[in-house]
């Protein structure tokens, strides 16, 4: 009984941040719920349940989703999500043949770090106009009110994150939605149509996927940030538990279950799922290194999936409150590439780095496209694309007039 409610626990600690990748890209959040018990699972059985974690849906993916719904419609975007879940069994395989040591080839720093910026900045705006109250091109809700919720939301979810602690410092979301929820019931901009309509017991509105090459050469790149991630996960769960999960059941595993779970969740039309951080921070305050545990709050997702008015609830959460958590969440993600680039210590003295950040930054930010016929490549996977390219293609060696060379000449006394 211990075991269940340690597993009803840990949903908990991952519902906010769970169903919020649902709400922003317009998924369902019941589907997301049951893809992520799911997915859960399904890692536990690769890995021969020996790893304390849960698997739910991945924040690297939501502005991709934002862009692939409003784009080909959610099932070709599910279908470009399988192929970014298919990338994982690939570097499964490799992994498994050449070491971890061929993924850090391939994807350095000067590669990931540039790439996740943009995967947090590329749909800033989106975040901005949420927080002031417009849908689209129209201002739904009055600009003075939506601003003081969002900011509201904003600052709610900062304060828990810098502030609290022990178990209140892992639900720092939830806080900022219950804060904006709250005063958007007082300005009276809380719509319950959603509720009355949903019935209290549902099957979750799953959709199947299909398969677009625009979409699905899209979605490609953006694996490779989860991918780089889930291995900071991994050694992390390590280190709280003093268990080596990369060498048992090996990471190989590991990733091959993060991308089977992700491929699952895609075919009912969840988000891809990803090693959650928070729920490793809970294990380390609770010391629940059980991973049976992780079983119980699987099922419970799948059993809180099947209850219509939860979904119908979610639905009533203003643009406003999430347009404010937004702001924070994709400027923390852009700041996870930064710091990629820092604490690698990536030189951008050094011309050839400059290069493959600079370039990689510009076409993702920008929207570099590249149409031939109807093959298109734009925003994260042809940036992507370009700094494994740029990688791969520019000498070790190259070298030029950079400002740390200027100043080394400027150093040298005059002849």
């Amino acid at each position: 009984m211990a075991s269940i409610l340690q597993g009803m626990q840990m949903l908990f600690v991952a519902f906010g941040a769970l169903v919020m990748v649902p709400l922003l890209t317009g998924l369902d959040a019941n589907v997301a719920l049951f893809g992520a018990g799911v997915g859960t699972l399904i890692f536990q059985l690769v890995t021969k349940r020996s790893v304390p974690i849960f698997l739910a849906s991945s924040f690297a993916f939501i502005a991709p989703i934002l862009y692939g719904v409003k784009t080909w419609g959610i099932p070709a975007t599910m279908g470009g999500l399988m192929a970014a879940g298919f990338v994982y069994l690939i570097f499964s395989s490799i992994i498994r043949i050449r070491g971890v040591a061929i993924i850090h080839k391939l994807l350095p720093p000067v590669v990931v770090g540039p790439v996740i910026m943009v995967i947090g900045l590329g749909l800033a705006p989106v975040a901005v106009n949420m927080a002031l109250g417009k849908s689209g091109d129209v201002q739904a809700i009055d600009s003075t009110v939506a601003l003081s919720i969002s900011l509201a939301s904003l600052l709610t979810t900062i304060l828990i994150s810098v502030y609290s602690k022990g178990f209140l410092k892992l639900l720092p979301i939830f806080g900022g939605i219950v804060v904006g929820y709250i005063l958007s019931l007082f300005a009276g901009i809380v719509d319950f149509t959603p509720v009355a309509n949903a019935a209290w017991f549902a099957i979750p509105n799953f959709t199947a996927p299909e398969f677009n090459i625009n979409a699905i050469l899209f979605m490609l790149p953006v694996a490779i940030a989860p991918a780089v991630e889930h291995v900071g996960d991994i050694l992390a769960i390590s280190n709280v538990t003093g268990k080596d999960y990369l060498k048992k059941p090996g990471l190989h595993r590991t990733m091959a279950g993060d991308g089977l779970a992700t491929m699952a969740a895609s075919m009912m039309g969840a988000p891809p799922n990803t090693t959650y951080s928070e729920v490793t921070g809970a294990v380390m305050l609770t010391k629940a290194f059980n991973p049976k545990i992780m079983t119980y709050a699987a099922f419970s997702a799948i059993a809180l999936a099947l209850v219509g008015k939860l979904g119908g609830v979610l639905q009533t959460i203003p643009g406003p409150v999430m347009g404010g958590i937004m702001m924070l969440l994709f400027g923390s993600i852009a700041t996870v590439g930064l710091n990629t680039l820092i604490q690698n210590r990536v030189d951008l003295h050094n011309s050839r780095n400059l290069v493959i950040v600079g370039v990689t930054l510009v076409f993702g930010i920008g929207g570099m496209s590249v149409n031939i016929g109807d093959f298109n490549l734009h925003g994260i996977s042809l940036c992507g694309i370009m700094a494994i390219l740029l990688n791969l293609i520019l000498p070790k060696e190259l070298s030029g007039s950079t400002s740390a060379d200027i100043a080394q000449t400027e150093d040298e006394p005059k002849k």
